[in-house]
């Protein structure tokens, strides 16, 4: 890992920390402490949320303009704004325009710092360079509600106050570590789908990249059947239907985390070597189980015990996927975008991942609320079991080193030392890369240099 990547990792892990302090916090914070009532809570998410989908259209042009490190600086600033002035407003529209200027500048850095990871790193280190921001994203915001859960006071505003503070600090700290990053320069992309004149070609030239466009699709639905459940239908299912403690929902989340910190460095070898549209459907049956799981949980009249085991694995199965992902779905964003719109292609996804999370907690609340639990379950497991079909569809849409086929025969043929055939018909799409060491690899004492720093990225990193 260079020194640019390691600065950023740091920022990155140290803003989560800071998140960590109040995001778990936001709803009581609004509605109890500054006594402006749950439904003001909920528009104070729902802008949140609203303020990220309105400016994720625009960040990607920016970064591939103005490139991500100026982009990430100004998210970072803008972020550390909006959380100090949300611990101090006292009036619902001040605490709704902070919550504005938080969530577009939290929005503006998630896709500048994966441009920056994609600068930073080759396609041999990218999928532990994107599961080591994930990592520490989770570890971050763990540690940080904790320690957030022991400084906080429901009757005593000010504490509340310090914990915004902390945020913005570590925001401030992230800016600060990407202004001083010396990024190389930008990867270059030898077949991805052709652009029009460069970066011009813009979402005209996104749209019509059909890989691209199935990508989003199941990105979709992969945040809209996890991420989009867990503080809303979830919650509700287990609460009023499996009638499980609250307390068991904080470990279902804690064993959650515990196992995305656990497994993330256990999966990361056995998935880089597998195609990356195989890993993605193994996940979608992985989150079918786990929504069975937690169907049995709520249907079947097993005791209090069974129903709160059922709860706990299902959130473990979803940490286990969430492993799984993160050295997977980033890095084929990367892979998929020509050099000129790497910004506009992340910030893109994350625009797809923002709508799911704003769609799948208004699916689950409505589901919930009108008592379809069994339907909210059918639905969940017909999603995870889309999410298995979509990414063997996409599977065909991709190149080798797109699926993940070139670096699994490198690590084939490092393990044998020799050059493996499978290797060799993939090697044409590897000219890409920002380092001069990765722009020859069509020659074969060349690839099995390759094959023998992909062994070695592990050691390097650490």
């Amino acid at each position: 890992m260079g020194a640019a990547l390691r600065r950023i990792q740091m920022g990155n892990a140290l803003s989560a920390f800071g998140n960590g302090f109040t995001v778990p916090f936001l709803f009581i914070y609004v509605a109890r402490v500054r006594d402006l009532g749950a439904s003001t809570a909920g528009v104070v998410l729902a802008t949140f949320a609203v303020a990220a989908l309105v400016v994720l259209p625009f960040v990607g042009r920016c970064i591939d303009r103005r490139g991500p490190l100026p982009v990430a600086v100004a998210g970072a600033v803008t972020a550390a704004v909006g959380s100090l002035s949300l611990g101090l407003a006292t009036t619902e529209p001040l605490v709704i325009a902070a919550s504005g200027v938080l969530g577009a500048g939290m929005a503006v850095t998630q896709p500048a710092l994966a441009t920056m990871i994609v600068w930073c790193s080759t396609p041999a280190t990218r999928s532990r360079a994107f599961a080591v921001q994930f990592f520490l994203n989770n570890l971050g915001l763990g540690v940080g509600g904790l320690l957030g859960g022991l400084l906080v006071d429901t009757s005593d505003p000010s504490t509340f106050v310090r914990l915004f503070a902390i945020e913005a600090a570590m925001s401030l700290v992230l800016a600060a570590a990407v202004a001083t990053a010396r990024l190389p320069e930008a990867p270059r992309v030898t077949d991805a789908v052709p652009t029009e004149d460069g970066a011009g070609g813009g979402w005209r030239a996104l749209l019509g990249h059909r890989a691209m466009v199935w990508l989003c699709v199941l990105g979709f639905m992969l945040f809209f059947a996890c991420y989009g459940q867990f503080e809303s239908g979830l919650s509700a299912y287990a609460v009023e239907v499996a009638h499980v403690s609250p307390a068991t929902l904080g470990a279902g989340l804690a064993v959650n985390t515990a196992v995305i910190v656990l497994a993330q460095f256990l999966v990361l070898g056995p998935v880089t070597r597998r195609r990356r549209s195989r890993v993605i459907a193994l996940v979608g049956l992985i989150w079918a189980v786990a929504w069975a799981a937690a169907g049995l949980a709520g249907l079947v009249r097993g005791g209090l015990g069974f129903a709160t085991g059922a709860l706990i694995s299902t959130y473990a199965l979803f940490g286990l996927g969430e492993a799984m992902l993160a050295p997977t779905v980033a890095p084929l964003v990367a892979d998929l975008s020509p050099a000129s719109l790497i910004g506009q292609y992340n910030s893109a996804f994350a625009l797809v991942k923002q709508l799911a999370l704003a769609v799948g907690p208004a699916v689950g609340g409505v589901m919930a609320g009108a008592g379809l639990h069994g339907a909210y379950i059918a639905l969940l497991i017909g999603c995870s079991l889309a999410v298995a079909a979509l990414a063997l569809r996409l599977g065909g849409q991709l190149t080798a080193r797109q699926d993940g086929l070139l670096r699994a025969a490198a690590a084939g043929a490092g393990r044998r030392g020799q050059a493996d055939p499978v290797a060799r018909a993939a090697a044409p799409d590897a000219g890409y890369g920002h380092s001069r060491r990765w722009r020859n690899v069509r020659t074969e004492p060349l690839f099995g240099r390759i094959a023998a720093l992909r062994l070695t990225a592990p050691d390097a990193a650490r």
